[in-house]
Parts: structure tokens; sequence; C-alpha cells
């Protein structure tokens, strides 16, 4: 390729991961704002998240398009491809976090903050945590940094312990009062909405690890299992 192709593909690159990092900010965004609608009852505030997953739908769809683009006239090889080809997982499982997030949103218009505080408080903590999780996972892919893309995935151990906990809070709740049923059931869908998203953060940081080095970052049960096999075979 000459100069400028060379120059005009690379500015390419940067506008699609421009485009990547814009969506993240938004599900940053609708992440903390939709929790903030569940823990201080702001159903105005829900209801924006709500208005904003249409705009994730079409950067979405926009980062797709462009991807097909830049797959059709520049037919790039080695890291630009494994640039590209991860720009449309990552723009896909950005818009998942932002429709649970959207979904958190709508859940939030049904509580009643009467006898939900502590669950509340749990809720916005977990939010927090997803939300720090979710900054990493996007700094890593912005410095295109494989260790700190393996940092998020160790990150997981903490959301698993918030949603862990209030999951047994959740059920405990429901128990003692079966009249609230559906909407201590409201709060357990938000908590694992919350723990989805976490889920969908350590897949970003996947990607980022495969778009860095070329190589999968193994699963925890993957490890596991292989540590299971060196201990048998010892």
């Amino acid at each position: 390729m000459t100069t400028h192709i060379v120059t005009s593909f690379s500015d390419e690159l940067e506008n699609l991961s421009a485009s990547l990092m814009e969506m993240g900010g938004l599900a940053e965004a609708m992440i903390r704002d939709a929790c903030r609608a569940v823990t201080v009852q702001d159903h105005s505030l829900a209801r924006h998240v709500i208005q904003r997953n249409l705009d994730m739908q079409q950067m979405q769809s926009d980062c797709e398009r462009n991807v097909v683009r830049l797959l059709a006239l520049r037919q790039p090889m080695a890291s630009d491809l494994r640039m590209v080809i991860g720009a449309i997982k990552l723009a896909g499982t950005i818009e998942r976090i932002g429709n649970l997030s959207k979904n958190i949103a709508n859940r939030s218009l049904a509580i009643d903050e009467t006898d939900h505080r502590g669950a509340l408080r749990g809720i916005g903590r977990m939010g927090q945590a997803v939300s720090r999780q979710l900054q990493t996972a996007l700094d890593a892919y912005s410095r295109r940094d494989a260790r700190a893309a393996v940092a998020v995935v160790d990150q997981d151990d903490d959301i698993d312990s918030h949603y862990n906990a209030l999951l047994r809070a959740m059920l405990v709740y429901m128990m003692e009062d079966p009249e609230q049923l559906d909407a201590r059931s409201n709060l357990l869908f938000i908590v694992k909405n919350l723990e989805r998203i976490g889920d969908h953060c350590t897949g970003i940081a996947r990607v980022v690890h495969f778009i860095v080095t070329g190589d999968q970052l193994a699963t925890r049960t993957e490890t596991a299992r292989r540590q299971a096999t060196l201990g048998q075979e010892g």
C-alpha cells in the first residue's frame, strides 16, 4: 500500500476505536445512572437511561457498518485484522451492557423504596464495582494493554462476591414476606443484570487480550481443569 493508503487506513482504525470508546462511555453512564435510579428512586433518570439505549443501538449499527466496509475495502491482515474483527465483537458486547442497564432502569420503576434500603445500598455498591470493571476494561482497550485485560478478568471474583451476598439477602427477604414477592423479585433481577454486566466486562477484556497478543485468555473453568489435570499427573 502507498503511504497515503496506509495513513488513511490507520486513521480509519483510530476512528473505529474512538467510536467504541464513545460507546463504552455511554455504557458506563447508563450503568451509573440506572443504579442511581434504583437507589434513590429517580424515575425520571430511569426513563432517561431507557431512552439512551436507542442511541446505543444506533452506535452499534454504525460500528458494524464501518467494520464491514473496512473488511471489504482494506482486506486487513494480522494485527489489523484482529483489531477490526475485535471491534465488531466489542460493539456487540457494549450494546448488550447498555441493554442490561436499560433493563435495570425498567425494573427500578416498579420498586418501592420502603423496606428495601439495605438491598438498595448493596445494589449501589455492586453497581459501582461493575462500573469500575468496565472502565478498567475500556482503558485496557484504549492502551492496548494485555496485562490490564488480565486484571479485569481477575476482578470478576469481586463482582461475584457482591452478587452472592446480595442474592442470599434477596432470598431471605423474599421468604420473610411473601406478600412483597413481586417487588423483591425486581431487585433480584437487577442484581442478576449487574452480574451479567460484569461477565460482559470480562468478555471485553478477553477480546482486548486477543487483539493485542493473538492469544485467547483461558476461562476460569479451563484454568481450573488444567490445574486439576496437572495435580493428577503429579
